[in-house]
């Protein structure tokens, strides 16, 4: 159920914030773009018009970027004390809990997420937000001990400058905090480009930068296209770092535009987590957390564990749970209380996750439960279950990015066998490991090439954990001391006494 009310009120506020064509945040100000281009935002549950915003291109972006160099260069904010910083952070945070059913309200529109997922992702960026206001006063260097006498050396941690940040449509408000809030703490001013599937939640959060009264440039957020407005920030010369969440194809191109002036990168990309199920686990709990791990936000989650490994003792066991789940997960608009998944993002990814499926039967696998579209309006996809899967099929080898598992049989108890069947991929972000053997847990998690192991259930995402893949899952890591420290640049300071 729901845990938050659509009131009346929250619905006017509501229809006038989507009643306005949204303009560019920069320098501080609402900008027109220069563009002239106007972008419709698609509500997913209906497949209709929700709102329109301006849509930035290259001249924009570039305005943009000038003022985010200005106010690193000229500006107050990397020269802050840290407790200053901290202490602007963390009312923006006190704002963004203010405002959180305004924004989980716009986030449900916009993306399709339930209501109840999207108030607790609101939630969550605000707590990301003020463990990342922690860390501005703690950014140390070092005193070295060198071979020579006579000799101070010591390092100290500096900003990297200007990033430029460009978020996913999955979880948007999420993910719009997470790099601002690293960013920010670290001393960098930052140009925040949200996916144009899903931009509300960011436009709304410029409203709440304006009214904390963040310095002019400090942060500029502008909506556009990828191939336009991403396109022109990656390859700006006056940004120091991209930060980017999104396909790993993209997460390619944009290493070859980032070479112009060699600006650093920290790519978050796809994946193809493997489960895995040991006939020992505890199948009351493993069942609804191996489907929620592939189900939950329909699907459209990196992390998502959409190869399922299951011992064959108790295959039969799982797949028939599994699919009871999917069966009976209710499937409807965010806004429905009774809601448990939400459509698709857009038509196009309705369209890619259908062809996988159809893909899938083609090649012989076979599905047990779901496998359809539901209903005539918005991009509704039933949760999916398959079998007989083979390592060669397009379903097992790319990122679907929807509700869709493809469980395999396995026979064996030698570990390293095991661990070749969740490391056949070009992906390495998460794995699930289901037993109650510590002593399997730890030599397995020590074999999967993987930059998360989730035991029995694992850890929702945490700010203080360090979050990345191994092999195309990406480049660095993003959250926790690891997160920040991709922010900084670390200088070495040699004196001769």
């Amino acid at each position: 159920m729901s845990s938050l009310p659509i009131t009346e009120q929250l619905e006017r506020r509501t229809a006038e914030f989507l009643a306005r064509v949204h303009r560019l945040f920069i320098d501080g100000e609402w900008t027109e773009a220069e563009s002239g281009q106007i972008l419709e935002v698609i509500n997913p549950a209906t497949g209709r018009v929700l709102a329109k915003v301006q849509a930035a291109g290259a001249q924009d972006i570039d305005k943009a970027v000038r003022a985010a160099r200005h106010a690193f260069d000229e500006g107050p904010w990397p020269r802050l004390a840290p407790p200053e910083r901290a202490r602007l952070m963390l009312k923006l945070a006190d704002a963004i809990s203010g405002a959180r059913d305004d924004i989980a309200y716009l986030e449900t529109l916009d993306n399709g997420m339930p209501l109840s997922s999207a108030v607790r992702a609101v939630g969550l960026a605000t707590a990301h937000l003020g463990y990342f206001a922690g860390w501005c006063g703690k950014l140390e260097g070092r005193t070295h001990s060198v071979g020579q006498p006579d000799m101070h050396v010591y390092t100290v941690k500096e900003p990297v400058g200007v990033v430029g940040a460009i978020t996913p449509w999955n979880f948007p408000f999420v993910m719009e905090i997470d790099k601002l809030g690293q960013a920010l703490a670290a001393g960098c001013t930052v140009v925040l480009k949200p996916a144009e599937l899903t931009p509300l939640s960011a436009l709304r959060l410029a409203e709440l930068v304006r009214e904390v009264g963040f310095p002019k440039g400090v942060i500029n957020i502008v909506v556009g296209h990828g191939e336009s407005a991403g396109a022109a920030l990656v390859e700006h010369e006056l940004v120091d770092k991209v930060s980017f969440t999104g396909s790993t194809a993209t997460g390619k191109w944009i290493v070859g535009a980032a070479a112009g002036n060699l600006k650093r990168v920290t790519l978050e990309l796809g994946g193809k987590s493997p489960t895995i199920i040991f006939p020992d686990a505890e199948l009351p709990k493993a069942i609804p957390g191996a489907a929620m791990h592939v189900f939950a936000n329909t699907g459209q989650v990196c992390v998502a564990g959409s190869r399922l490994f299951v011992h064959r003792k108790v295959f039969d066991e799982v797949v028939a749970g599994i699919a009871e789940v999917a069966r009976t997960l209710r499937v409807a608009p965010g806004i429905d209380p009774s809601s448990q998944l939400g459509p698709l993002v857009s038509r196009g990814q309705l369209d890619r996750v259908a062809g996988y499926i159809k893909s899938g039967v083609e090649e012989g696998a076979r599905i047990v439960q779901g496998g359809g579209r539901l209903g005539e309006e918005g991009y509704f996809v039933q949760p999916t279950v398959m079998t007989q899967a083979r390592s060669e099929m397009r379903m097992m080898r790319e990122e679907i990015f929807g509700p869709v598992v493809a469980a395999v049989p396995i026979d064996e108890d030698d570990l390293d066998a095991i661990a070749r069947h969740a490391n056949d991929t070009q992906y390495g972000l998460a794995a699930y490991i289901w037993t109650r053997d510590v002593g399997k847990v730890h030599k397995l998690a020590g074999k999967i090439r993987a930059g998360t192991i989730h035991v029995n259930g694992g850890l929702p995402l945490d700010p203080a954990v360090p979050f990345g893949g191994y092999k195309q899952s990406g480049w660095g890591r993003e959250l926790g001391a690891a997160g920040i420290e991709a922010y900084l640049e670390t200088k070495a300071v040699v004196v001769r006494l």
